[in-house]
């Protein structure tokens, strides 16, 4: 861990809380994920402390805060600008829906650690004699680039079902293995996993996806211990989807998938789903054609309209806001239009790329072509259109309106937007053309 004289104010803030409670007579430690990324040399954005002083004791010594969760014994302290979780030490009693413990023991540290997830989220850090406390075998395992389900992973997973997507979660972005008994239990209570909420899942998958250096690997763990066919069935059926090789010499749906997911840049939840379910389509589309020389081709009419329909059906599945779902349909309903950018008339492809979506089709774009025939000629070329009009609006304003074309004696109606549509697209098109050229066409459109 860090010295004091290296911490942030997020540090200095939870080793007062920790002093204080020491001056007062008790026992206080930062514990979990803060002290697993201390050691890995991880940043981290919130420190727990735990504590065998009560909640009402802890109210009492630092002065401030509120119970945020009495049952469990969770004061949340607001401190220097952060705010930290102070936990009493507890022990965990059966649970009532395989998420949340039937009831709760006040304990002590040792019995603490026992009961929390995995070996390398069990471990305490002691600020004040800069000592790490380790009473589950953590240590070892982040030697050993495992995470291990304290005790009996069934046990553990059976308390709380979402550990087995933290588990899969941890492996992907700590770039860990699964301990061999963890996975084998995952494995075997991978149907239990829809007994935890859409919200819940979702929030899991979506940190995979964005914390991950190689989100494919965390795709290819959950499909090897089975959560992916659960949590996920569209995309786990992309694996038995082949592909023609002439286009595809990388394979089956799923590793073209898996392989665009590793080649990420930017760490965006938007970009990572819709990468994700790009191509969730192609089984459903998936027919064999024979072509005029008489060998057969698999064939994919229309997969990016079914799959958006069905990335639509995902998202909403999984609760995920609106914003992100049109975001995300758009891009995968029109991504197979930027195999024809080249060709596309200059009002199209300035509506393209003065879209607010299209920084984020672009880069789906490129991903999709560096994960199969690795061909970037349309990549290029809308790269220089991009910088070709970065001086100017993409899409500027209508020179002529619809009160133009009345005072034209045009009559209100349908007939109004059908001119104006075709008058923006001169203009875009003609992009020399003045507003009194665009109103001599409209009397003859």
């Amino acid at each position: 861990m860090k010295t004091k004289s290296n911490w942030s104010d997020l540090e200095a803030g939870a080793y007062d809380i920790v002093a204080r409670l020491v001056k007062a007579g008790y026992r206080a430690l930062w514990a979990g994920g803060c002290v697993r990324d201390g050691l890995l040399g991880r940043s981290y954005n919130d420190i727990d402390i735990a504590t065998n002083a009560r909640p009402e004791e802890v109210l009492r010594i630092v002065q401030r805060g509120q119970t945020v969760g009495k049952a469990f014994g969770v004061v949340c302290v607001p401190w220097g600008g952060h705010t930290y979780e102070v936990a009493t030490f507890r022990k965990d009693i059966g649970t009532t829906d395989g998420r949340h413990p039937r009831e709760i023991a006040f304990a002590d540290e040792r019995a603490d650690a026992m009961r929390r997830d995995f070996t390398i989220n069990g471990m305490f850090y002691d600020p004040l004699r800069d000592e790490v406390l380790d009473y589950v075998g953590g240590r070892a395992d982040m030697e050993r680039r495992l995470v291990r389900a304290i005790g009996v992973p069934r046990e553990r997973f059976r308390e709380d079902y979402l550990r087995m997507l933290r588990a899969v979660r941890f492996a992907s972005v700590l770039e860990f293995e699964l301990e061999e008994a963890t996975e084998a239990a995952i494995r075997e209570l991978a149907g239990w996993i829809t007994q935890i909420s859409a919200e819940r899942v979702r929030e899991e998958l979506t940190r995979l996806l964005v914390e991950s250096k190689h989100a494919g690997r965390g795709i290819r763990l959950l499909e090897r211990t089975g959560l992916l066919a659960v949590v996920l069935p569209e995309v786990a059926a992309l694996a038995h989807q082949p592909q023609p090789p002439e286009f595809h010499p990388e394979g089956d749906v799923l590793t073209h998938t898996v392989l665009m997911l590793d080649a990420m840049q930017e760490r965006d939840a938007e970009l990572a789903w819709t990468v994700l379910l790009h191509d969730v389509g192609k089984p459903r589309t998936a027919t064999l054609q024979r072509l005029p020389d008489g060998r057969e081709r698999l064939r994919f009419e229309r997969h990016a309209e079914v799959g958006a329909d069905m990335a639509r059906d995902i998202l909403r599945r999984l609760r995920m806001p609106n914003r992100v779902i049109e975001v995300v349909t758009h891009a995968i309903a029109n991504h197979m239009r930027f195999k024809d950018v080249q060709k596309m008339r200059r009002s199209t492809l300035r509506r393209l790329i003065g879209a607010p979506t299209f920084p984020l089709e672009l880069e789906l774009h490129r991903l999709d072509c560096l994960a199969s025939h690795r061909a970037l000629d349309n990549h290029a070329f809308l790269v220089r259109a991009q910088e070709e009009w970065q001086s100017e609006k993409p899409l500027p304003p209508p020179l002529v309106s619809g009160h133009d074309l009345l005072s034209m004696g045009i009559p209100e109606g349908p007939e109004i937007g059908r001119r104006l549509r075709v008058l923006y697209e001169a203009q875009l098109e003609h992009p020399d053309w003045n507003r009194e050229r665009l109103l001599e066409l409209a009397r003859e459109v």
